[in-house]
Formats: structure tokens, C-alpha cells, sequence
């Protein structure tokens, strides 16, 4: 690995010396760190496409929007955003990673659409919503939230 970026990334990370050397041994590290610049040039995006009944107001077309590694871009999506449905997105987000570090295009993701856990009215619950995932080039815009 390239020692600027090694040093980089212990900087970044607060990694001692002996857990960079472990980082640098590991070969996936490496796959990861060539891909990480075209990734961190990528939008995720959690479009919801059912609501029913969601106690934080979450309607059909909502959009939160997520850098390339995951981390919630809080201003551009609603004010209030249900942890539960980002505790199940994460799941969609993780698979779009690994796809795109595979070299495949992680919006053919065959199982791209996630739920909150709220099983809604019907079965004992309050309501649910249904995200899908998608992945954008940053260079294509995407348009802000309203």
C-alpha cells in the first residue's frame, strides 16, 4: 500500500501502528482502498415506495440520501428520519457495497426493497413503510429533497 495513504488512513481511522500493519496485510483492504475514490463518488438512495400508517410521517417518494460508504447525508432528506428504517436499510446499503467492490452494478440487486420492522396495523403493529435502494454517479445530479 502507498505510504501516504497508509498514513492517511491511520490518521483517519486513529489506527496505532500495529492495527495499520494489519490493515496493509489484509488484501481485501487493498481491493477496497483502489475502489474507495469511484464509490465515494456515488449517492445511495432510500426512495420509499409504501407507507402506511408510519408514525414518523414517511410517504410514497421520501428520499434519504447516503454518500458512497454509507454515512447519512442529513441535509438533504427529511428533517426526521425513523431509525428503524435505517437500521433496515443498512442491510441494502452493505449489499450495493459489496456489489460495487465486486465490479457489479449494484442497482441489479435482485432483493433491492427493505421494510421497517413494524409488522403495520393488520398484524399488531402501527404501520410500515418499504424502502428501495438505488445507487447514483454524484456526476449525474440528484435533485434535492423538498
Amino acid at each position: 500500500m502507498d505510504p501516504a495513504l497508509s498514513r492517511l488512513i491511520q490518521d483517519h481511522l486513529g489506527y496505532s501502528d500495529e492495527e495499520i500493519s494489519l490493515f496493509e496485510k489484509n488484501p481485501r483492504n487493498q481491493e477496497v482502498m483502489d475502489k474507495a475514490p469511484e464509490l465515494m463518488n456515488q449517492t445511495i438512495i432510500a426512495e420509499v415506495v409504501h407507507s402506511h400508517g408510519c408514525n414518523s410521517r414517511h410517504r410514497v417518494g421520501d428520499r434519504f440520501y447516503f454518500d458512497g460508504a454509507g454515512n447519512l447525508l442529513t441535509t438533504r432528506g427529511p428533517k426526521r428520519i425513523c431509525v428503524y428504517a435505517l437500521k433496515a436499510f443498512a442491510s441494502a446499503v452493505h449489499a450495493g457495497n459489496e456489489l460495487f467492490y465486486a465490479g457489479a452494478d449494484p442497482n441489479g440487486m435482485r432483493f433491492k426493497r427493505v421494510a421497517c420492522h413494524d409488522v403495520g396495523i393488520r398484524c399488531g403493529g402501527w404501520g410500515q413503510i418499504v424502502l428501495e435502494f438505488s445507487m447514483k454517479d454524484r456526476k449525474m445530479k440528484t435533485p434535492p429533497e423538498s
